[in-house]
């Protein structure tokens, strides 16, 4: 036997559906964001397959928490969490490691620092993300790309090599004024002749090894290697060394922090092209060195 279902039943069960189902939507578009929700759009947008084997993970917080907030920075430090806490920025991503070590590992440390740092994060219901590998990763490299944007050389980047530049020749020393005042230096050092004219230009940003300083170095087209740092006693040595056999080559070490801080500013750019539910500002780390 066949049920017969009038038309006004009908459309009272359909707009029931309806109405159930817009109001799933609206429960979806109400839920409260996360820090898991933000790290997995991130995921989703950052053009890589994401890597099993990496530093990017939650390094403190609880990833569930709610986000009102992001803030991004070069690292972790307390006067960064101290002042994300204060604007209302509970998840705090960063590119370099919160606690010391390249693994975020703590369970070798303790003392007052350690738990200030700890009372900090836990009082102000913090999250904190280290976005490092997958960022490099990106193409167009996240990190380059705010240092090439800081310093306006877009139009002398390689398209071919992105890392490589022709700049019109001018001196050293010139070409290293120009560096510092873009990025507001204190503490940059150089290595070379401040009147050797260059104009090939590798830039490394953040820590460059001994071996890839020299490989740098080697090139026949690269006058001047622009890095973070490197171990003095290992690619520093070598382009004293290099200087020393009448080489034209130059060393400009803009320090760590100056070198990559640009990055996590375009990193905040990038992330409100995707997150548009909550604030996000870049909080700058700032060279920790000054000069007497």
């Amino acid at each position: 036997m066949h049920r017969v279902i009038s038309s006004s039943t009908f459309s009272r069960r359909s707009w029931l559906a309806a109405a159930g189902l817009s109001a799933f939507h609206l429960a979806a578009q109400n839920k409260p964001l996360t820090a898991r929700d933000v790290i997995n759009r991130i995921k989703q947008n950052v053009g890589v397959p994401w890597e099993e084997k990496t530093v990017d993970t939650f390094k403190a917080g609880n990833p569930d928490t709610t986000v009102r907030g992001i803030a991004t920075s070069f690292g972790g430090t307390l006067d960064v969490l101290e002042r994300a806490a204060a604007a209302g920025r509970n998840l705090i991503i960063v590119h370099e490691p919160t606690f010391y070590n390249h693994e975020d590992r703590t369970d070798g440390l303790s003392g007052a620092v350690f738990e200030r740092k700890q009372k900090v994060i836990r009082d102000n219901d913090l999250v904190v993300w280290r976005f490092h590998d997958h960022w490099h990763r990106r193409r167009p490299d996240g990190i380059l790309t705010g240092l090439v944007d800081a310093l306006g050389w877009d139009k002398y980047q390689d398209p071919s090599s992105p890392r490589l530049f022709v700049l019109p020749p001018a001196p050293l020393r010139a070409v290293a004024r120009s560096l510092r005042d873009r990025l507001s230096i204190r503490t940059m050092r150089v290595i070379g002749n401040p009147e050797l004219q260059i104009s090939r230009i590798a830039v490394s940003p953040g820590y460059t090894n001994g071996p890839a300083v020299i490989r740098w170095l080697e090139r026949d087209n690269v006058d001047a290697l622009i890095i973070g740092e490197c171990r003095e006693w290992e690619g520093i040595e070598y382009a004293r060394d290099a200087m020393t056999a009448g080489h034209k080559k130059s060393l400009i070490i803009l320090g760590h922090v100056p070198s990559e801080e640009s990055g996590m500013k375009e990193c905040a750019r990038w992330l409100k092209t995707f997150i548009p539910e909550v604030p996000i500002d870049f909080l700058p780390s700032r060279e920790p060195f000054w000069a007497p």
